[in-house]
């Protein structure tokens, strides 16, 4: 990007007595006289300190051409303008110099020469020097005597100025235990050998149509003008294979195919297949939202970062934390600006910025979860949060269906990219990043803010109703249904039972509006604090709720509630920290420390009986959540199923299937915190499906070594 030119001059000519003499001499003796003098002061600005500044006030804006008009060619060595164009713009756009400062020091009339300091910026940071130009003056005026010099002190008629670039290497994206999520990576770059081919149009043929090509962009590829018949020729970058791939005994269908291209291509007399390096995502599908992909710039991310050390050559980080972290993964790019003599020594460096590589960044992601989540839930639509429930250490972040973010690396095609866009389970979707309506999981933040409020006494029976209820005749035909009848209806046993009438009967004694105030206590309409933007959670579309119906449905997580899961976790971290959320957080830290979001969320006693309620809703056999239970560790948590209507007199609606678990005892070796919704489990299960997905992530996690 091109900066005003600007200039600094230490002497400066003073024409204000001069002015003076002219208006005097205007007044006394006429405008003939005057004009002599005006004359003679304008011959005076174009003397050769004015000319030189206007000359190098040329230099920034790329005007060669006037700068050749400005200078005496005979005694500058015969150089024509296209010469002179040609040696003056391959320096200062080659080393693109922006910035111009001059100062004159001194003008020696005797010489016809003018001393000066320039200073400006380069790719390889800010140049300075002092210099001398010579002036001839002619019948019209004064010239400038044009040498190489000029451009640099020591440059000379056969030097050059050479530009060196030193690409930084992009930072690599670990998880907590230093296992790559992103950085280097090895792919194959298949080409092709000019000087093979045996059958040029059959070759390239058979090529294009084993790599998904148009024989076209082969043939462009192969006309470059570099081009010649020993060279190598790239024509695109497929995965590697690996030798354990070869020599496989039960190999997929992925790896087969892959075993069989690498024979088709090997067979093409032309084709040479070459090692490249790639970046590269091991967890590829398991971990592609989290981490997210680089792209090549375009036009406008060079417009929009100009300045920032961006070329055309440059990747940048396009989603999830490529996209974060971007400032700190990118590193700077090393330039070094030297001249050398006709026969290639060096003889002067002008300038060096040193390569800084990009910074690592390490975050508290565990692979191993991240993998065992992603395993069983891939052929679903869903997302899943882990967190350490003390510290706020996120562990996993997986959403379902998925895509391979290597693929961006390597090079999508137009029909793999409609293939994803096209897919019904929408594979681009981040499912964790959005908020759904949470179902019987919102069931203990309903009791959180009635025992805050009072308005919920634990010991009350709230008598049974059968498995059906409203409030009085003004609903009309609409009733809040259970499942389940149990006595006596107390605060426990309705989360035991996950009884809907109970916590609608409950939001409706709290109150539309302090159900509403106590949910913003809670985060509610507030950003999460997180480095991964998240979806803000809702209790109502507008600013309130509106009426009794939506009030008790909001009671037991339906009604117009939408919650992020990781914004659900961190409620749920308050129960088993004395009334305290949690702040959940990404950048590893070699000492963990706890971080908090909302302090004194609750008090201590409702926390208590709160998490004394979800205990049982996970180790009461009658629960819904005791497929997930487990002898060697203390489980609590909270099923949930949550029915998507269309409208209230919709008898069915698609069921979101929930489950929120979680370590509660600081002693736990392995303290884990975590949030699953799936999609349509209406007739798999429900809320068990998800129970028992969950449960075999645990089964992996405990049973592994440490975290």
């Amino acid at each position: 990007m091109r900066r005003n030119y600007g200039y600094r001059q230490r002497k400066k000519k003073n024409l204000l007595p001069w002015i003076a003499v002219g208006a005097a001499v205007l007044l006394a003796v006429g405008g003939a006289v005057w004009a002599a003098v005006f004359f003679m002061n304008r011959e005076e600005e174009e003397g050769p300190e004015e000319l030189l500044q206007a000359y190098m006030a040329h230099i920034p804006n790329q005007e060669y051409e006037a700068m050749y008009r400005m200078i005496e060619p005979e005694v500058s060595g015969n150089i024509s303008q296209e010469d002179f164009i040609k040696r003056n713009s391959a320096i200062y756009e080659g080393i693109e110099m922006q910035n111009m400062e001059i100062e004159i020091l001194e003008y020696d009339k005797e010489r016809e020469a003018v001393s000066y300091a320039t200073s400006f910026d380069t790719a390889a940071g800010a140049v300075s020097f002092e210099n001398e130009a010579l002036f001839q003056k002619g019948e019209d005026g004064y010239r400038l005597v044009w040498q190489d010099y000029l451009i640099f002190p020591e440059l000379g008629a056969s030097d050059k100025v050479r530009v060196s670039t030193t690409k930084a290497e992009r930072g690599q994206i670990s998880d907590r235990n230093g296992r790559m999520l992103a950085g280097k990576g090895t792919a194959s770059s298949v080409g092709l050998v000019p000087g093979r081919f045996e059958d040029r149009e059959k070759e390239i043929q058979e090529l294009a149509g084993i790599l998904g090509m148009e024989p076209e962009n082969i043939e462009k590829k192969l006309e470059a003008q570099w081009v010649k018949d020993d060279s190598f020729v790239p024509v695109k970058t497929i995965p590697k294979l690996k030798e354990t791939d070869l020599f496989a005994e039960n190999p997929d269908e992925e790896t087969i195919k892959a075993i069989e291209r690498q024979k088709k291509l090997q067979a093409i007399p032309s084709v040479m297949i070459t090692d490249t390096e790639v970046r590269e995502y091991p967890l590829g599908e398991a971990a592609a939202h989290l981490v997210g992909y680089v792209q090549n710039v375009t036009a406008e991310d060079l417009e929009e970062h100009a300045g920032e050390g961006y070329t055309a050559d440059s990747v940048i980080g396009r989603s999830g934390l490529e996209g974060l972290y971007e400032k700190e993964l990118k590193g700077q790019d090393g330039c070094r600006i030297y001249i050398v003599d006709s026969e290639g020594n060096e003889k002067k460096q002008l300038a060096v910025l040193p390569v800084q590589h990009g910074q690592e960044i390490r975050v508290t992601i565990d692979s191993d979860l991240q993998r065992s989540v992603y395993g069983q839930l891939k052929e679903d639509q869903s997302c899943s949060v882990a967190m350490n429930p003390f510290t706020g250490e996120v562990l996993a972040l997986v959403s379902t269906p998925s895509y391979d973010n290597n693929d961006f690396i390597l090079g999508l095609s137009t029909e793999k990219w409609n293939a994803l866009n096209e897919d019904e389970g929408q594979p681009m979707y981040n499912r964790f990043r959005q908020v759904w309506c949470p179902g019987s999981t919102f069931k203990p933040v309903t009791a959180a803010v009635g025992l805050e409020t009072g308005d919920i006494d634990p010991a009350e029976d709230y008598g049974s109703e059968g498995l059906s209820w409203q409030k009085d005749a003004s609903w009309g035909s609409y009733f809040v249904t259970t499942l389940r009848l149990f006595e006596p209806v107390t605060l426990e046993n309705a989360l035991i039972y996950s009884d809907n009438i109970y916590f609608a009967k409950a939001a409706l004694k709290i109150g539309a509006d302090k159900l509403g105030a106590g949910l913003a206590k809670l985060g509610f309409g507030q950003e999460l604090p997180f480095e991964l933007r998240m979806q803000t959670s809702q209790y109502s579309n507008t600013d309130k709720i509106e009426t009794e119906i939506q009030l008790a449905d909001s009671g037991y997580g339906q009604g117009q509630i939408l919650i992020n899961p990781l914004h659900m976790a961190s409620i749920y971290s308050a129960f088993c920290n004395e009334g305290t959320m949690v702040k959940p957080y990404l950048l590893y830290q070699p000492e963990a420390k706890t971080q908090y979001w909302i302090p004194e969320a609750m008090s201590k006693e409702t926390a208590a009986r709160v998490l004394d309620g979800i205990t049982k809703a996970v180790n009461d056999p009658k629960s819904g959540g005791y497929a997930a239970h487990r002898e060697d560790v203390v489980l609590v948590g909270k099923t949930g199923t949550a029915e998507l209507k269309e409208s209230q007199d919709q008898t069915w609606g698609m069921e979101l299937g929930w489950f929120t678990i979680l370590t509660a005892e600081k002693t736990a070796e392995k303290p884990i915190l975590m949030v699953t919704m799936v999609e349509d489990v209406k007739g798999r299960g429900s809320s068990g499906y998800v129970v028992d997905k969950t449960a075999a992530v645990l089964e992996e996690w405990f049973g592994d070594g440490d975290n």
